[in-house]
C-alpha cells in the first residue's frame, strides 16, 4: 500500500488508462462495526461491476475486478483497517490507501480517477509524522489530532544491527586500559584506550545518520509532512547534531517513547506541535 504523498497523487492525476475505478468507504478500527466492513466492500465492488458493464459494454472486465476479489478475501487486511478506505484501480495499477479519516461511501467508474476525497486529506494542515527513537531502534508514526498509527517501514534498516551490520561493535568487547597509570591528586588513574563506551557512542552516531538519511529519503521528502522527534533529551541532542532533515521540527517529546502507547504518544506530540 503506497503512502499518500504528493508524488503518488500527481501520478494518479496524470493517469490516462480508462476505465478507472475509484472506491471509497468508511471503515472501523474496532468491533462490532468492523465486522461489517468486508461485506460493505463486496457490495461496493458489485456496484462497480454493474457500472463497468453499463459504461464499457463489450470490454473484458474480469481482470479489472480480480484484485478487488483478492482484497475482499484478505482477512489480515480487514483485521487492520483504519477509519477509511480508498481503492483506485485500472488495467495498469491497483492502489489501496488505509485512511486515518472517514470518507463517504462512493463508487465512481470513469475515464479518470475521482481524487477529491484524497486531495482533501492530503491538504489537511494537521497531518504530521513522529520519529520514535532510542539507542537501538527507530519507529515512525503518522497521524493527526484524532488518529495516530505506526508506518510500515518495509525494508528500511530500522535497528542498529540492521543499519550497521558487521560494522557494529562487538558487545562483548572489553575496555583496553593503559598499563602505565598516571597520577592525579595522589591517586593512580588508568587511562582507557579506545574503550567500549567510545565505540558504542560512535556506533550510535552512525546509526542516527542512517536513520536520518532513510527517513528523509523514504518518508519526509515524499510526504512533505512535519517531523517531530520523540526521544530522551540526550538522544535528542545527538540526533539533531547529525540530522540533515529540513522537515524536522524544533518541537519535540523528550521522553522514552517506547514506554508510551500510540494514543499517549499522539497526545504528547500533538500538544507539542499545537
Amino acid at each position: 500500500m503506497p503512502p499518500l504523498t504528493t508524488d503518488v497523487l500527481r501520478g494518479l492525476l496524470d493517469h490516462q488508462a480508462a476505465p478507472c475505478i475509484s472506491l471509497y468507504q468508511p471503515t472501523h478500527r474496532t468491533p462490532p462495526d468492523k465486522s461489517q466492513d468486508g461485506i460493505r466492500f463486496k457490495n461496493l465492488v458489485r456496484e462497480a461491476e454493474r457500472s463497468l458493464r453499463e459504461k464499457y459494454r463489450g470490454r473484458e472486465i474480469r481482470p479489472l475486478l480480480a484484485p478487488f476479489q483478492t482484497l475482499a478475501d484478505d482477512a489480515h487486511f480487514w483485521a487492520h483497517t483504519f477509519d477509511g478506505l480508498a481503492v483506485l484501480a485500472s488495467e495498469e495499477r491497483f492502489d489501496v490507501f488505509r485512511l486515518q479519516r472517514p470518507v463517504k461511501e462512493l463508487v465512481v467508474v470513469a475515464d479518470g480517477f475521482h481524487l477529491k476525497p484524497l486531495l482533501r486529506i492530503a491538504q489537511s494542515a494537521d497531518r504530521y509524522q513522529v520519529l520514535c527513537l532510542n539507542q537501538h531502534e527507530a519507529r515512525l508514526f503518522e497521524g493527526n489530532r484524532d488518529a495516530f498509527d505506526e508506518v510500515d517501514m518495509e525494508d528500511m534498516p530500522a535497528t542498529i544491527q540492521a543499519a550497521l551490520g558487521d560494522q557494529l561493535t562487538d558487545p562483548q568487547r572489553r575496555i583496553v586500559y593503559n598499563a602505565q597509570p598516571t597520577v592525579a591528586a595522589g591517586k593512580a588513574v588508568f587511562q582507557g584506550l579506545g574503550g567500549r563506551a567510545d565505540e558504542m557512542e560512535k556506533d550510535r552516531e552512525r546509526f542516527f545518520r542512517v536513520i536520518d538519511r532513510e527517513v528523509l529519503t523514504r518518508f519526509s521528502r515524499p510526504s512533505g509532512l512535519p517531523l517531530l522527534l520523540a526521544a530522551l533529551p540526550e538522544l535528542q541532542a545527538e540526533f539533531r547534531r547529525v540530522s540533515q532533515n529540513p522537515f524536522l521540527q524544533d518541537e519535540n517529546v523528550a521522553k522514552h517513547c517506547q514506554a508510551l502507547d500510540a494514543d499517549h504518544l499522539r497526545a504528547e506530540t500533538w500538544r507539542a506541535l499545537e
